[in-house]
């Protein structure tokens, strides 16, 4: 009887830890999942993170705002928006389709780049990005100050110059225009800063200039004048103009006197648009309707300045060629935004 005993309780431990093993090689395969994103083929989440860009731009702030405006007026079991600073575009991009990040910002010329597999997405699949809607436009302000001496773009070679943060539109435009200009990479020395770094850095003469496609006016900008009251604007023109409009997605964009106060003269540069992106397999139709639907119909109630230009009139403005994400494409044939 005791020999029968102990050959039971031998099986029994042997499936006990069969079962056990098992158990936790499922544990483990999901945790990955969750970490690694599955490659942006997650479950559905309602606990959402949204990626803006650096500390001084206008995503950041803006991006904070929609997510409190979310938090206040969507009320869906478990739902919760955490906005969180990044790289911006690329590296947004990057994260919804890794699953890292649900929602995020980015440039309608970043996006065209990835869904065409160009750029930093070459060989990249971005199927399940899609986007909620446009925002605002955004321009690319190239700022010196007039003690440096610098005149024009041209003055740039051999130049410190602040590029934008690593994962951000800003970096890929700024090559562009200095490329245009005759200036490649080791003809100047490149410094990788977020905006309010650069600014910081332009006031205490540890740059010369800084390139940063944001937002006009921008309110890093205005502080940077506050505080030096001689910021001055190098325009893009000519022949580099046309080169850069003929060559990426970007528009010939004027920036009127009087968008700042202290500004006299028009800007010329270039522009895109602000979107807003979302998971196509993390953030169901339901919510990304909610999502919509909340933005258009209550962006007064932000207080950013660029809130006001978030409108249903201008709600598919430079992604026409993209993918929507489904439920933003429901609430736009509702609305007839989309025929």
């Amino acid at each position: 009887m005791k020999k029968y005993s102990l050959f039971t309780f031998v099986i029994l431990l042997a499936v006990s830890m069969l079962l056990s093993a098992c158990g936790e090689s499922g544990t483990n395969n999901s945790s990955n999942g969750d970490s690694e994103g599955g490659g942006g083929e997650g479950e559905e989440m309602t606990n959402l993170t949204m990626g803006t860009g650096s500390v001084g731009g206008v995503y950041y702030p803006l991006g904070g705002e929609m997510a409190n405006l979310w938090k206040d007026m969507i009320e869906v079991e478990g739902f919760d928006v955490s906005s969180v600073e990044s790289g911006a575009s690329v590296e947004n991009i990057a994260k919804i389709q890794s699953g890292d990040f649900q929602l995020g910002i980015a440039q309608n010329t970043t996006m065209l780049n990835a869904v065409e597999g160009a750029g930093e997405f070459e060989g990249k699949d971005v199927g399940n990005v899609g986007v909620i809607g446009s925002l605002y436009p955004e321009a690319l302000q190239v700022v010196t100050l007039d003690s440096t001496g610098i005149e024009s773009i041209e003055d740039l070679k051999g130049k410190r110059v602040a590029v934008g943060p690593p994962g951000g539109a800003t970096r890929e435009a700024a090559e562009m225009v200095l490329s245009a200009y005759g200036i490649e990479e080791g003809d100047y020395e490149a410094y990788e800063e977020g905006f309010g770094d650069a600014k910081s850095k332009l006031q205490n003469n540890t740059i010369d200039a800084s390139f940063a496609v944001v937002g006009v006016p921008s309110s890093t900008t205005d502080e940077l004048d506050a505080a030096t009251g001689e910021v001055k604007f190098l325009n893009i023109e000519g022949e580099a103009l046309e080169k850069v409009v003929a060559d990426s997605q970007y528009e010939a964009y004027t920036v009127e006197p009087g968008t700042y106060e202290w500004q006299d003269e028009p800007v010329q540069t270039i522009t895109a648009m602000a979107l807003l992106l979302g998971s196509t397999s993390q953030v169901s139709e339901d919510l990304a309707y909610e999502l919509t639907k909340t933005l258009y119909e209550n962006s007064g109630e932000m207080s950013i300045a660029q809130a006001k230009l978030i409108t249903s009139d201008s709600a598919l403005t430079g992604a026409q060629d993209l993918p929507l994400h489904p439920g933003t494409k429901k609430y736009f044939e509702e609305e007839g935004i989309l025929e």
